[in-house]
């Protein structure tokens, strides 16, 4: 009797990770070749054996067990078992070489996570659909530009990192206007696609499959608001904060930089490497703050402080340095009031995280 597909799924995935993290890129290949022989169909290697390895790679490497060269030798390792498994793809018969349509899947400019949007074109393919998959940051003149020159049915666009949020606004629009829909999915646009509704998007997909679906059900056929303008979507950003703190977003960090450094003396001690690690961590936070005002939404940046303050307690920083920098971050942006709520909601978001102490440390984070 044959072991349940998800025991072979499970064991599959044990297998690619123990090669992908190990380095060892022939083995990974084989354990893919070796399971579409055994009858392990390549849509279900490709989204739960594959993309369950990479998500665990970025689960490790929040949680200080990989480090940031290891984690991107695995994503290496696994864009080229994909890369292996599409390459090993049988012919398909003649009669299925007619493609259903024509689609573009590509990432939001600035965005080189281009996984997830691989993932999704060769799910696409295999479903019958002839893709343009466009890969990383694809600037929004180019992505219309390839537009103007093909007959794609729609857009599929990808996005991880919340921070490109404005640029995918502008994406979305851009399509629209030549006449093509545009369906969002990845982490950036939130788990129930909230972000890609209030950009303006047409559709949302929370993964492959999904996008799929849709594809086959709606956007294969015109859709009525493909041409529609969204800019004046989002009232909100009359008020310019977003602009501010979007365009003074390396005086910000050099102040707010200056002043922690005058708090605490004891900052001026550090090496290069400790003065730009703490220099990119308000890097973000500020990015990730303008980013919230441009999609008013507070748990935008409360979900990436809280995740931030995992990722400093798992590399022995107390937690506690995030809630000092978003004061000395307010104190810079006493006349923007919208700011200051949501460095106040984030302020509070982690003050009640649980308290755990900082491994190799005698206090709490």
């Amino acid at each position: 009797m044959s072991a349940p597909p998800a025991i072979r799924t499970d064991a599959l995935v044990d297998e690619l990770w123990q090669a992908v993290t190990g380095g060892d890129e022939y083995t990974a290949v084989e354990v893919v070749r070796r399971a579409r022989a055994d009858g392990t169909d390549e849509e279900t290697l490709l989204l739960d054996v594959i993309a369950t390895v990479q998500r665990r790679v970025g689960t490790e490497w929040a949680a200080d067990r990989l480090t940031v060269a290891q984690e991107h030798a695995a994503t290496a390792i696994n864009e080229r078992v994909i890369t292996a498994l599409v390459h090993d793809r049988p012919p398909a018969d003649a009669a299925d070489r007619v493609p259903k349509g024509r689609v573009t899947v590509s990432c939001v400019d600035g965005e080189w996570h281009a996984m997830p949007a691989r993932l999704v074109a060769e799910v696409l393919r295999l479903r019958g659909w002839r893709v343009d998959f466009l890969g990383a940051q694809t600037p929004t003149p180019h992505l219309v530009s390839h537009l103007h020159s093909t007959s794609s049915a729609a857009v599929l666009l990808s996005g991880s990192l919340p921070t490109h949020l404005p640029t995918a606004h502008a994406a979305i629009t851009a399509c629209q206007a030549v006449g093509v829909p545009v369906m969002a999915g990845g982490r950036a646009f939130g788990p129930d696609g909230r972000y890609a509704h209030a950009l303006g998007a047409d559709r949302w997909a929370p993964d492959a499959r999904a996008a799929a679906a849709l594809l086959e059900e709606e956007l294969a056929r015109p859709h009525p608001a493909a041409a529609r303008q969204v800019l004046d979507d989002l009232p909100h950003l009359t008020d310019q904060e977003y602009t501010f703190v979007a365009q003074s977003r390396g005086r910000l960090v050099r102040q707010t930089l200056t002043s922690l450094e005058n708090r605490f003396p004891a900052m001026r001690a550090y090496s290069d490497a400790q003065r730009e690690r703490t220099a990119e961590d308000l890097a973000h936070i500020v990015d990730f703050l303008a980013t919230a005002l441009y999609v008013d939404d507070a748990d935008l940046l409360t979900t990436f402080l809280c995740w931030t303050a995992d990722v400093l307690e798992a590399r022995r920083v107390p937690a506690h340095s995030v809630v000092t920098a978003l004061g000395v971050l307010g104190e810079h942006l006493r006349e923007f009031p919208r700011a200051l709520r949501l460095l106040d909601d984030g302020t509070a978001a982690l003050a009640d995280r649980p308290r755990r102490p900082v491994p190799g440390s005698d206090i709490e984070a």
